[in-house]
């Protein structure tokens, strides 16, 4: 009788299992049953995700979920997220997809599912004034460098080239205690430096350093919801083929890649 017992509730364990990755699996429906699709994105980060004078978030990545949206039929709803909660955002439900300007790294495979192929990526940089004179990452050694809370690189930062971190939550901190002068430089995606130095208020700051550490950027999904993942793997892999990430990048007037150009020959 114990013996029959426990194979019941192993079976039952295993069925239970089933439903559940099988609901998961259903992660396209239930975005076209409730109309809505809600993408987690940036709004501080310059081209690829900030707000509009009406406050509406806008920017490359904005079109890309509105490309997705158009795609499942239905409405799109953009949540804003920094990197230190876009993943928590995900596995809690409180978004279905997110494309935030993720770095694709084997730590964060192990907590969210990561779309194939990547769809943009980038390298790491520092903004710094003029006047710190800042010519390699070696002079940075011992200096205080702002950072962004749960970026990928600032052990890296820390450990090899020896810079005194200070974390920030957020871009528009870090942005902020550069300019008091609480820190010598802001290190950060090359991507959004060169945005940002658009802006008038930084003709005095520079750029100065050859990019390090390029990392392709990742669109994730929950764990486990294959069909999502397959949608999205086949959307990606057309947004590269049909040259929709080069005239994203002429769009938001972002300096053409080679990322982009070489993704587009890979898929065509």
């Amino acid at each position: 009788m114990l013996k029959k017992f426990i194979c019941v509730v192993a079976a039952g364990l295993t069925l239970s299992v089933m439903g559940i990755t099988a609901a998961r699996a259903d992660a396209v429906d239930d975005i076209k049953k409730k109309g809505v699709l809600v993408v987690g994105t940036k709004a501080d980060y310059r081209p690829f995700g900030y707000l509009d004078p009406s406050g509406k978030i806008t920017g490359f990545e904005a079109d890309l979920a509105a490309d997705v949206a158009k795609r499942l039929g239905v409405k799109l709803e953009l949540i804003p997220v920094v990197a230190s909660n876009r993943i928590q955002f995900l596995q809690q439900g409180k978004i279905d997809l997110m494309i935030a300007t993720m770095s694709d790294t084997p730590e964060r495979r192990k907590i969210v599912d990561i779309v194939e192929p990547n769809y943009y990526g980038s390298g790491t940089n520092v903004l710094a004034s003029k006047t710190a004179a800042v010519k390699n990452w070696e002079q940075l050694r011992g200096k205080k460098i702002c950072l962004i809370q749960g970026a990928f690189y600032n052990k890296e930062l820390q450990e090899k080239y020896g810079v005194e971190g200070v974390a920030f939550p957020g871009t528009a901190e870090a942005y902020a205690a550069l300019k008091n002068g609480s820190c010598v430089g802001f290190a950060y995606d090359d991507t959004a430096i060169v945005g940002e130095m658009l802006k008038p208020e930084w003709a005095a700051y520079e750029m100065p350093l050859d990019s390090i550490l390029f990392v392709p950027w990742g669109i994730a999904v929950k764990q486990g919801e294959k069909g999502f993942m397959d949608f999205m793997s086949k959307t990606a892999v057309d947004w590269h083929k049909s040259g929709m990430i080069q005239e994203l990048e002429k769009k938001w007037g972002i300096k053409p890649t080679k990322f982009a150009a070489e993704s587009r020959e890979k898929h065509k």
